[in-house]
């Protein structure tokens, strides 16, 4: 009895200390619980060995019945658990692993996503982002000996701003005790658009941080409130009032561990530790990651490996096709988007399409765009700049004049951003480079121009007489300058119509469609 007594208490309290630091959920189908339930077992196995040999003053341990006999139930568990898990396996629910995410693939990109706006498009991306937070955090030198900038920098639309937003984090455990009274009292916002970057001051501070220990450690705070719930990765997110939440989704398995779905979310004030737990059709519409890009991510491959079996996965592999290795996001209609391009299991240098997935709700269209894979887009910026060693950002896709275009920034060592590159979807040596100090609308007027592709919806057509027309090439290209009757000036490339223009004299009368300007820039025309 003495020695039983001694095990359970010996057990309980490895328990309550391991449970603290570990935190598993307490449901069958998490396999941090499972693994929380073997090494408890094994303890008390350990422990109950340890505390009969003392008692009994035997030199070498002796073991009783249960000490075999506890190993081989754990062994038993573990193999059920195995076996659940190879019928819930793809092995023989092929379809539905396919089904675990809903692609819609009758949609036009240049239907479903608007032409490019530039005062909305957001040019300033992660990596700038870190640099542009860390540099406006060292400008408040009081705050920057006691927290560090978080890497999280989650990008959402706020009031219809394209922002990134992380929250400060306590530097250390010493600066915990220094500041939890009062909380940290600030996050890094970051306009993903022009690269302002500010520090937002709130009135009372944030307590329930990561970085924090104890039961204000944010992980603890959620175990301890929802011990059954299993949780998926955290964003940091603000709403429409710039309060600062984490968004923490909500999670279920099939059998142990598999076919990970989301469920809805747990919305936690760090000020307060307040918290409300939502079904995922209920969270609020404020909140724009719901969904994790590698879970949309995992779920898109399912869905292009198994359509057709789980055999043809491995062997045919008849219309296999898998996501490309990257992805970045869109903000459309107060929602932010993920994209990414989708490839040949061969894993070629070209895309077959992408998808277009929203964060918050899983709606998922895919395009069919035969093109340039995202890298190989990267590579042919980064060639034509090869003697500046500069290294290009993850492409952003765009709607420049009705087609996929990819628009990346070409940075230096100090990660700067030097240049903007244009690229087409569909044929990525068509690829324009232009000076970022000359702004964004200037590098697509000239990747337009070079590429002789209109944007139509700001054209205007005439018809004129030459009262004066001259040529100069400009960079190994031929233009030609003209001056109307009414005294206008226009210019023009040769190849906008090489047939004509050498003939083109005096007194002609053309027909032009054309995009106005001090100089007007001939984009068509005819005799």
């Amino acid at each position: 009895m003495k020695k039983n007594l001694i095990t359970i208490i010996c057990t309980i309290l490895f328990t309550l200390v391991f449970y603290y630091f570990i935190l598993p959920p307490i449901n069958l189908s998490s396999p941090l619980f499972w693994f929380f339930i073997f090494v408890v077992c094994l303890v008390y196995n350990f422990i109950s060995l340890l505390v009969k040999n003392a008692i009994e003053k035997n030199r070498i341990l002796k073991y009783n019945k249960i000490h075999y006999m506890l190993p081989i139930c754990l062994g038993c568990i573990l193999l059920i658990i195995i076996l659940v898990n190879l019928v819930c396996s793809p092995l023989f629910n092929a379809k539905s692993y396919s089904q675990r995410i809903k692609v819609s693939e009758n949609h036009e990109f240049t239907k479903d996503v608007a032409p490019v706006d530039f005062t909305k498009t957001p040019l300033i991306d992660k990596d700038s982002s870190e640099k542009l937070g860390d540099r406006k955090m060292g400008e408040f030198t009081t705050w920057v000996s006691q927290f560090y900038v978080s890497d999280l920098y989650t990008q959402i639309n706020y009031n219809n701003e394209i922002i990134r937003v992380t929250p400060l984090e306590y530097a250390d455990i010493i600066k915990y005790f220094a500041n939890h009274d009062e909380g940290i009292k600030g996050y890094i916002k970051v306009n993903s658009v022009d690269g302002t970057a500010s520090l937002v001051t709130l009135d009372k501070g944030m307590k329930y941080l990561p970085s924090a220990y104890f039961f204000e450690n944010l992980e603890r705070k959620l175990r301890l409130s929802y011990p059954t719930t299993i949780f998926d990765e955290e964003t940091f997110e603000i709403d429409n009032e710039g309060n600062p939440y984490w968004i923490i989704p909500t999670v279920k398995y099939t059998g142990v561990g598999l076919k990970k779905e989301i469920t809805g979310a747990v919305i936690l004030d760090p000020i307060t530790g307040k918290s409300k737990k939502y079904n995922k059709e209920d969270v609020p519409t404020w909140v724009d990651h719901l969904y994790s890009a590698d879970l949309i991510i995992e779920q898109i491959d399912n869905w292009g490996e198994y359509r057709n079996g789980f055999f043809n996965s491995m062997f045919g592999q008849k219309d296999v096709i898998n996501t490309t290795e990257g992805y970045n996001y869109l903000v459309m209609d107060d929602d932010v988007y993920l994209y990414t391009g989708i490839t040949s299991v061969s894993s070629d240098e070209s895309n077959l399409g992408f998808v277009l997935v929203n964060l918050r709700t899983k709606e998922t269209n895919y395009y069919l765009c035969p093109g340039a894979e995202e890298f190989s887009a990267m590579a042919s910026a980064e060639g034509l700049v090869q003697e500046k060693e500069y290294e290009a950002s993850f492409p952003l896709l765009i709607n420049l004049n009705n087609k996929p275009t990819y628009l990346l920034s070409l940075k230096d060592n100090a990660g700067l951003v030097k240049m903007y590159a244009f690229i087409d979807v569909a044929d990525y040596q068509k690829v324009v480079v232009s000076d970022a100090s000359l702004g964004i609308e200037a590098a697509k007027e000239k990747y337009l121009s070079e590429n002789n592709s209109v944007d139509e919806s700001n054209l205007k057509t005439k018809e004129i007489t030459i009262k004066k027309i001259t040529s100069a090439v400009i960079d190994s290209n031929t233009m030609y300058y003209i001056t109307d009757t009414d005294n206008n000036l226009y210019y023009v490339d040769i190849k906008v119509n090489r047939y004509l223009l050498p003939f083109l004299e005096k007194d002609d009368k053309i027909n032009i469609s054309y995009s106005e300007g001090d100089i007007s820039q001939i984009r068509s025309l005819t005799k």
